[in-house]
């Protein structure tokens, strides 16, 4: 990251006006640099001009001090340059006055204005000192030479400060705009890692509750059919062996069904945490755990081709075996439909015969699917239990998440889910899912 806030943050330490010490430093050092050349200036000014010495010393060295004002008061500190250009003195101070004013963010027009005056006063005062210095004798110039020469020399005293001053005020503003985008690239960049990691805890928590799903709906099924015929068998060890036989066969077919369908789904996620944590390969970063919990739902997907419609009826055998009266039918020209859609309808059957069991032990139920141009409806309808309490004969658990599984699944396919108790005193599960081709 870049340290950009804490240099802003941290660079207002100097006195007065000045941001930094070296700032203060160096222009203490330049007016009395300035102080002295005036003061030294003004001695042949008060002769020039028949005062005292002290006088035009003293006057040089208060006008030289000026120049302690550029970075608060650039403006005035030219003006001062400006006035004392007849008296041929300050000339550090026009440079730097000028070149202070430049780089700074005062408008463009008061800088030209303020420069033009300059190069005018420059260009008058050398013309004036070179024609007496002709008159007198003193330089050995020809006549017309002394314009280009006052020319030059205003051009020399204005021209390079002010172009110099304007490069580096802009060069400032870019590197002040440079630092500016940094620090707002800093601040994107923190917040788009915050939703990085939301999004990757957002992921996690959809992968855990879509394992929960997966194991509620592979193993609560076939246990609770497993509980349905042990009680079964409890009932009937003494008075029917042979039943008691067949019962404890049908208990240990569905336990090793339900076995295999669990080793299968730890076996898919045994192998990514295999991949991910293996002590060669660095620790998968907090950003990527989205895709990797992801990459782990697809595999978990793509393990096995899944149960699909065609074992339907397989299915309501099962519950037949176990004691349940089921009763099965099929509206519509049956055809094949995209895996997930099977798998979805599949499981809400499933889930809903494993609710019979649980709750209405013994009940008569009925199954309905409805093949439709457009989608494909169920409805898992049983009616009350002839014996009340004889689901809590078996002792079976519920955990309150079959319902919510199925809304979840149904919706997460486009579909509707609605479920509720009969008028009859049953219950009733139907759903509605968008029919998409294989």
């Amino acid at each position: 990251m870049t340290t950009t806030g804490e240099v802003h943050a941290g660079a207002g330490e100097g006195p007065w006006w000045w941001v930094r010490w070296r700032s203060a430093v160096l222009d203490i050092s330049l007016a009395a640099l300035s102080a002295l050349e005036c003061a030294v200036e003004g001695i042949q000014f008060s002769r020039d001009a028949g005062l005292p010495v002290p006088v035009g010393t003293v006057f040089g060295l208060f006008a030289g001090v000026t120049l302690l004002l550029r970075r608060r008061w650039p403006i005035a500190v030219v003006l001062v340059s400006i006035a004392i250009t007849p008296a041929q003195m300050g000339f550090l101070m026009g440079v730097v006055g000028l070149y202070t004013l430049a780089a700074s963010e005062l408008p463009r027009r008061i800088t030209a204005a303020l420069a033009g005056m300059s190069f005018v006063g420059m260009f008058v005062v050398t013309y004036v000192r070179a024609h007496q210095g002709l008159v007198r004798g003193d330089l050995s110039i020809a006549g017309g030479f002394i314009p280009f020469l006052s020319v030059t020399t205003a051009l020399g005293m204005t021209a390079p400060p002010v172009l110099l001053g304007l490069y580096i005020g802009a060069r400032r503003r870019l590197m002040e705009s440079l630092r500016e985008r940094a620090d707002s690239l800093e601040r994107e960049l923190m917040l788009l890692a915050e939703r990085a990691e939301e999004r990757a805890e957002w992921a996690r928590n959809e992968e855990r509750t879509r394992i929960a799903r997966e194991m509620h709906d592979v193993v609560a099924h076939r246990v609770s059919l497993m509980v349905v015929h042990a009680a079964a068998l409890q009932a009937v060890a003494r008075k029917d062996p042979e039943k008691a036989v067949k019962n404890a066969a049908l208990v240990g077919d569905m336990g090793r069904q339900a076995l295999t369908e669990l080793r299968e789904m730890l076996g898919v996620l045994r192998t990514g945490e295999g991949a991910v944590g293996r002590p060669d390969r660095p620790a998968m970063p907090l950003a990527a755990v989205g895709a990797a919990a992801a990459v782990a739902s697809r595999l978990v997907e793509e393990s096995s081709e899944g149960p699909c419609l065609a074992e339907l009826e397989e299915l309501i055998g099962q519950s037949a075996a176990a004691g349940m009266v089921v009763n099965l039918s099929v509206e519509g020209e049956v055809r094949s439909y995209a895996r997930e859609v099977e798998q979805t309808a599949y499981r809400v059957v499933q889930e809903a015969l494993t609710n019979v069991h649980k709750h209405a032990a013994g009940a008569k139920t009925h199954v309905r699917l409805a093949h439709r141009a457009a989608e494909i409806a169920m409805q898992v309808e049983n009616e009350p239990p002839p014996e009340p309490g004889s689901a809590q004969a078996a002792r079976l658990p519920s955990g309150g998440n079959g319902l919510v599984g199925m809304k979840e699944r149904v919706s997460a396919l486009g579909g509707v889910f609605v479920s509720g108790p009969t008028d009859a005193g049953g219950f009733r599960v139907s759903a509605v899912i968008p029919a998409v081709a294989a």
